[in-house]
């Protein structure tokens, strides 16, 4: 067992993984939790497999909380290969190369499961709710005992006999002002009741967790807003389990799973709190996390103290916190940054114009400003000015340079060019337009295709169609409409209205 700081190292898979990636799993006082980086997204799920594997091996009768939807996919899928391939001689090099004991299989029909989240209201048996994605990929997939999970099905708790959830909760709105106003009719006084029994079955929850002692192995990834479970930005760190909105950040990363953005704004979340995570204060927490887009966020959990607007610092006191992380998501992590552009035998123009840009907004100067003294009291400004070998001015000129470049490309018109558009959901075409392309889109003498490819947890909802078909219903009928129609304005050839567009904005 090795220790660091107050946190614990006694994991061979860990000791190896860390010795591959060439780095310190932590760069104190930087860093307040160890981190542990892999090249890609499948071996992130391999190392956390390997983890889990090592764990439920000493802990057979352990509890476990493992996350939904897209995070864990690659780990699930190393989970069940190495469960049901054992006692192959390709998995047992394979296992014994993580320094994993092979004499040792794991009996995951002894675990105790927990349930981290749930949307509600939500009908578990709906295919989109986390209830049925874990009794597929976990109670089935990893051949756990249903009978010794926690699974979170609040869908008719304080419901009437003689009502349907639907018809309490309309468009599944749940308002939770009830909580602590007088109901105005009778509709709203079953509302109030629902809710004080789901606040009620949430206080049970988290005392049957931490009557088993808490949660020993838990895994989990990090929201857009940085949140663990649904504890969102802003979650009190001695939170446990609650009903409770979400904010929208939140939202939009649930769509896909929901159906669409018009759907998860309306949903409600039951969540385990962060204190319910680090209850028991020897269990292993790992957060996950991929790519340069969760950057930021991560960056923000391991190098700032704790803070609530950050929910993952929760785990920095808890010794067996570790993250595991790609190598884009190490980006805004200062000292391994530096460690990778020491270790370089030369700087590329990228690199070194990346670290004067980063150090202009540091610093709140434009970048032919900066003087020597900015740059040799900023660690990797420093670097950059040593080893690559150029001038202070080369520097920062061939930043502005490089600067004005891109510019200059983004704002020189496209015209006579086809463009298809490709999105997995209705909405994320237009959630992800920049100015820039719409643009392109009003340019008469562009063609654009929009192709949604949609299926699975993405499926555009039934709701949404039939909104749009109400809608069409509506204008279709209209004097506007017949007269347009007669008009063959929506005739493909018909370019009229395009040109008439395009001299006004030429005006």
């Amino acid at each position: 067992m090795v220790e660091i700081g107050h946190y614990v190292f006694e994991s061979a898979v860990e000791r190896l993984a860390i010795e591959k990636s060439q780095m310190e799993p932590m760069y104190a006082p930087t860093e307040k939790i160890p981190v542990i980086i892999v090249d890609n997204f499948p071996e992130l799920g391999k190392l956390t497999a390997m983890r889990f594997i090592e764990w439920v091996q000493t802990n057979p009768d352990g509890v476990i909380s493992l996350p939904t939807g897209k995070t864990p996919e690659h780990f699930i899928k190393w989970v069940q290969y190495f469960l049901k391939n054992w006692n192959l001689s390709e998995a047992q090099a394979d296992l014994k190369s993580w320094g994993i004991d092979t004499s040792i299989k794991p009996q995951t029909d002894r675990l105790r499961f927990v349930q981290i989240d749930e949307f509600y209201p939500i009908n578990p048996m709906q295919n989109n709710s986390f209830y049925h994605y874990i009794n597929r990929f976990y109670i089935k997939g990893f051949g756990l005992d249903r009978d010794k999970a926690l699974l979170i099905d609040a869908y008719r708790i304080g419901i009437p006999k003689d009502k349907e959830t639907e018809n309490v909760f309309k468009d599944d709105k749940v308002d939770l002002s009830l909580r602590t106003r007088q109901a105005t009719n009778t509709l709203e006084r079953i509302q109030k009741k629902v809710i004080e029994e789901v606040d009620q079955y949430c206080y049970e929850y988290e005392t049957k967790i931490r009557n088993m002692g808490g949660i020993g192995f838990f895994l989990g990834g990090i929201g857009p807003d940085g949140h663990i479970g649904f504890n969102v930005k802003g979650s009190d760190h001695y939170s446990t389990t609650r009903l409770t909105p979400t904010n929208y950040e939140t939202q939009a990363a649930a769509a896909s799973d929901m159906g669409g953005i018009e759907v998860a704004r309306n949903r409600l979340v039951i969540t385990i709190g962060l204190k319910t995570i680090v209850y028991n204060s020897d269990g292993v927490a790992i957060i996950i996390a991929s790519g340069e887009s969760k950057s930021k966020i991560v960056a923000n959990a391991i190098q700032n103290e704790e803070n609530n607007l950050y929910p993952a610092t929760v785990l920095h006191n808890l010794k067996k916190a570790r993250f595991y992380i790609t190598k884009g998501a190490t980006r805004h992590l200062v000292e391994r940054r530096y460690q990778e552009l020491y270790r370089n035998e030369t700087l590329t123009d990228e690199q070194c114009q990346r670290v004067v840009i980063n150090l202009s907004i540091f610093d709140q100067k434009p970048i032919r400003e900066l003087t020597r003294k900015d740059f040799t009291e900023n660690k990797l400004g420093n670097l950059i000015l040593t080893k690559s070998q150029k001038t202070l001015s080369a520097l920062k000129e061939e930043t502005v340079q490089s600067l004005q470049e891109k510019i200059r490309d983004g704002v020189t018109p496209v015209e006579g060019e086809i463009f298809m558009h490709t999105a997995p959901h209705h909405d994320d075409i237009m959630l992800g337009f920049w100015p820039y392309m719409v643009h392109l889109v009003r340019d008469p003498k562009n063609k654009h295709v929009f192709n949604y490819m949609t299926s699975g947890f993405t499926a555009v909802t039934n709701k949404y169609v039939l909104d749009l078909l109400e809608t069409l219903k509506k204008h279709i009928d209209s004097p506007t409409f017949k007269r347009r129609l007669q008009d063959n304005y929506f005739e493909p050839e018909n370019i009229k209205f395009l040109i008439i567009y395009s001299e006004l904005l030429e005006e």
